[in-house]
């Protein structure tokens, strides 16, 4: 069973009742799920993800101190503390130094500005652009298991995804680091000798291709070591991981067949991005697909803003 399932369960087994019984006059105001980080969030956990982090446990997100006072805040915390220390075989363990406890009692407004720097939620143009997607994701994964306010509900829906011009504008730039990394570098770095470089140029095109591909999903693009796992299930060019994996994973003595794949590749992208009718451009140049895609930003001061604004470095 996994552990988004696992702690559902331990919710109705024993939350419930705990906020039934000693919360009944706030419950109302509470919301509660299993949101954030950690692999159980995304449904990406396995046997190995238990050796750390792991327990069975939920959130209980909680309104302001207007609503809810600090002692309030106390007394459920000390309740969440004395439910059952195992259940379903899974212990409370050790927390990693660079993890650290994701359960029980968090203020909305505390979760919601680690995840978008706001306390609503209710983003600007700009700041959609500059959220790094993985912090959106942890703000809309998982499962809200009992939403009494309905604020989370309203939150997660407001950050479900990007407005269509900040998509346009990060489609933009990754295809054109797409097209400079693996179209125009790749063989260039070799032809120089730098073969050190000519890697990186492959790594820095297939970040690109997977944040491409995940725009064109519609869908956030996780922390990186899950962005594989997550690109097998899209619904759209879920074909490529294997071929992306090949690329990063594969030296340089194949260089030919290397870039043939990034070619490949390419034109893959290219005709998706004509069935979704986001670029005008008809060549097998991503540059140029590239700048017709950022033509299709209506907002002018959006469109206006360097191609790559949006690109993190």
């Amino acid at each position: 069973m996994k552990g988004l399932e696992i702690c559902e369960k331990y919710y109705f087994e024993f939350g419930e009742k705990m906020l039934d019984t000693g919360f009944s006059d706030i419950k109302n105001k509470l919301s509660v799920g299993l949101v954030g980080s950690g692999s159980e969030c995304f449904g990406f956990d396995d046997e190995i993800s238990r050796d750390h982090d792991f327990e069975a446990g939920f959130c209980i997100f909680i309104p302001d101190e207007s609503i809810i006072d600090r002692k309030t805040e106390f007394l459920l915390e000390r309740a969440y503390a004395k439910l059952p220390k195992e259940f379903m075989g899974i212990k409370k363990g050790l927390l990693s130094p660079v993890g650290g406890s994701r359960h029980g009692v968090i203020r909305i407004i505390d979760f919601i500005m680690s995840k978008t720097g706001t306390y609503d939620g209710v983003l600007t143009p700009k700041q959609w652009l500059l959220t790094d997607e993985n912090s959106l994701l942890e703000a809309t994964n998982g499962k809200i298991f009992y939403d009494g306010s309905g604020e989370m509900t309203k939150i997660r829906k407001t950050l479900a995804y990007l407005p269509e011009e900040v998509r346009l504008k990060k489609l933009a730039g990754n295809l054109l680091i797409m097209a400079q990394a693996g179209q125009y570098n790749y063989l260039r770095c070799l032809a120089h000798g730098e073969t050190g470089a000519a890697q990186l140029s492959v790594f820095e095109f297939v970040q690109a291709a997977i944040n491409v591909i995940f725009l064109l999903n519609k869908a956030y693009v996780p922390y990186y070591k899950w962005a594989f796992k997550a690109l097998k299930k899209l619904n759209k060019l879920s074909n490529l991981a294997e071929t992306l994996e090949f690329l990063i994973s594969s030296d340089n003595d194949i260089a030919e067949t290397k870039a043939e794949i990034i070619e490949d590749i390419a034109k893959m992208v290219i005709s998706e991005l004509q069935e979704q009718k986001l670029t005008d451009a008809i060549c097998l140049d991503l540059e140029k697909h590239a700048y017709s895609v950022n033509d299709k930003v209506s907002d002018p001061e959006m469109r206006n803003l360097h191609i790559l604004y949006a690109i993190k470095k």
